[in-house]
């Protein structure tokens, strides 16, 4: 890990940082200097992501977290706190996503995602938000949206419902939380190259459906969202507060089918 960088002497969480985007957060931070916890449910992949980073040089520790459940929440910015001192920064990444027709969706995947998706993102900026006041000096919440809060894919209701709550509520926690010095945005990504993204490049069809609605013609590369998500962290956005940007190839822009080299 480099020895300065944006983040230096920073202290960082993100949520759902076993795997895909969080984890590629997480360990762009750590390269900018921050210090990292790194939270999830998946115990095993999460311990392994923060050994990585520690590997590499870097600072980060592992705290299992249901971030649907307050007392989780509460414990996972005290970890941080107890190990490093303070929070500066809180993303809340950690989403799950439900597929299935409108007609078939059950009460329970409907909650299930939203407890996650959008409470998720409440309990995280809230219980990182008291501890920034706590503390003073201000901080920065970046919230994980997605071009789902703005365009609507059918099979995934609940999902594009949370998306859309995220955007509104950063939007609010923002405006009230500008007078203690701390911002609020979020990052809405396109179609990226996680674990779940490249298995749709395994599909030639779902390959030909994503790639014609992306004008840069790939997916996204989790990192990308990282460095995208270290832009809203970091000074270099120090007047931008209430925002989503969307990292997307181009995709919320188009408005006809790109035509597919084969």
């Amino acid at each position: 890990m480099a020895s300065a960088g944006r983040l230096q002497d920073r202290v960082a969480v993100v949520t759902g940082a076993a795997r895909g985007i969080g984890k590629a957060v997480a360990e762009v931070f750590a390269r900018e200097g921050a210090s990292v916890v790194l939270a999830d449910v998946e115990r095993e992949a999460g311990e392994a992501a923060a050994e990585t980073i520690v590997a590499a040089g870097g600072a980060a520790r592992f705290v299992a977290c249901d971030v649907g459940e307050k007392g989780q929440v509460d414990d996972m910015v005290a970890a941080a706190v107890e190990a490093y001192g303070r929070v500066d920064v809180a993303v809340a990444n950690a989403g799950i996503v439900v597929a299935k027709d409108f007609l078939e969706l059950d009460e329970a995947d409907w909650d299930r995602t939203l407890r996650v998706n959008l409470k998720g993102v409440f309990l995280t900026g809230q219980a990182a938000a008291r501890q920034m006041v706590a503390q003073g000096g201000g901080g920065s919440i970046v919230n994980m949206s997605s071009i789902n809060g703005v365009v609507a894919i059918p099979t995934i209701a609940p999902y594009v419902a949370s998306k859309g709550g995220v955007n509104q509520l950063t939007k609010a926690m923002a405006l009230s939380l500008a007078p203690h010095g701390i911002r609020v945005n979020a990052v809405g990504p396109g179609t990226i190259a996680t674990e779940m993204g490249r298995a749709v490049l395994n599909d030639p069809e779902k390959r030909r459906f994503a790639l014609a609605r992306t004008p840069l013609g790939r997916l996204g590369e989790p990192d990308e969202i990282g460095r995208a998500v270290l832009f809203l962290a970091g000074a270099d956005s120090s007047y931008m507060t209430g925002q989503t940007i969307y990292v997307d190839g181009g995709r919320l822009a188009l408005n006809y089918t790109m035509p597919v080299k084969d």
